[in-house]
């Protein structure tokens, strides 16, 4: 089924479209579009935090200013753009698949192997997720690799009992039965009826899960637990600022700023993707914290 149409029309789509594309762009571009290099650092005294649209004294226009050690906010948050954004979408991307196959099984299958799917599914729901997330990011070293990691093992359960969910409905339908009276074996089944019915809702749960992930990261990068510095994040962004949110306010407030607008254009076209699911299809996504 076609969604592009009825996103088109809506406006919720259009605004977060437009948002997610001008950051993607910005992350994409940022070598070419900043000075290149978000750990550059010259004279501290003299550059350490410039206000915005101020040009140093080596001739070097900051537009969103300069952090405590004089590197450039703007440089530093679009070549953080690249982590977060990348980290946050990768992580949903794994946690997605993860989600679909477990479902996808425990709804398909009988017996033993259906139970323990969905009982390992509803155990590790029971768990904290941001308990989980501190506890597995500090048993090893921090890194980009581990965020990812981490927030892919513990964001596949509602995927999961989502996919559980639209898989036996799907099994249920006369079309289904009429296949396997036909001799359609699994594969077929799954391939060609269940999966066609099953993307459609994942992927606004997709969606709304993105930006639940960027801000999980953000949050395990600000606690040290994430992407380590020099290396910018928007989480560590936010980090490094909080000091001098009195006498140097942009330093936090751009990457807290980038980080809303992108929590909330996934959150839009989540919505809108959900309003777009055709009458009877439609399903409350959950929505992981």
């Amino acid at each position: 089924m076609s969604l592009d149409p009825r996103l088109l029309r809506d406006g919720r789509a259009r605004v977060a479209m437009a948002c997610l594309i001008l950051l993607f762009a910005v992350a994409l571009l940022a070598p070419w579009i900043t000075t290149g290099d978000p750990a550059l650092q010259r004279d501290v005294s003299a550059t350490r935090f410039l206000p915005p649209f101020t040009t140093d004294g080596y001739g070097v226009f900051h537009l969103l200013g300069t952090d405590r050690l004089g590197r450039d906010v703007w440089t530093r948050l679009a070549f953080g753009a690249r982590v977060s954004l990348g980290v946050g979408f990768l992580a949903v991307l794994l946690s997605v698949t993860i989600g679909v196959v477990i479902g996808a099984v425990a709804g398909m299958g009988r017996g033993v192997v259906s139970r323990a799917l969905l009982a390992l599914t509803d155990f590790a729901l029971a768990l904290p997720r941001v308990a989980l997330l501190l506890l597995l990011a500090a048993l090893w070293a921090p890194s980009v690799t581990l965020v990812v990691a981490v927030l892919a093992v513990t964001g596949w359960m509602p995927v999961a009992r989502l996919v559980y969910g639209e898989v036996r409905g799907v099994m249920a339908r006369p079309y289904v039965e009429g296949a396997i009276a036909l001799g359609a074996g699994r594969a077929r089944l799954l391939g060609h009826h269940v999966l066609r019915n099953v993307l459609t809702p994942v992927i606004a749960a997709a969606a709304l899960g993105v930006g639940n992930a960027i801000m999980l990261e953000a949050g395990l990068s600000f606690l040290g637990l994430g992407v380590q510095p020099p290396a910018p994040s928007w989480g560590n962004m936010i980090a490094s600022g909080r000091d001098a949110l009195v006498n140097a306010p942009w330093v936090a407030a751009a990457p807290g700023i980038a980080l809303v607008l992108v929590v909330v254009a996934c959150t839009l076209l989540g919505d809108a993707l959900q309003d777009a699911l055709a009458p009877g299809a439609r399903v409350e996504l959950v929505r992981g914290g």
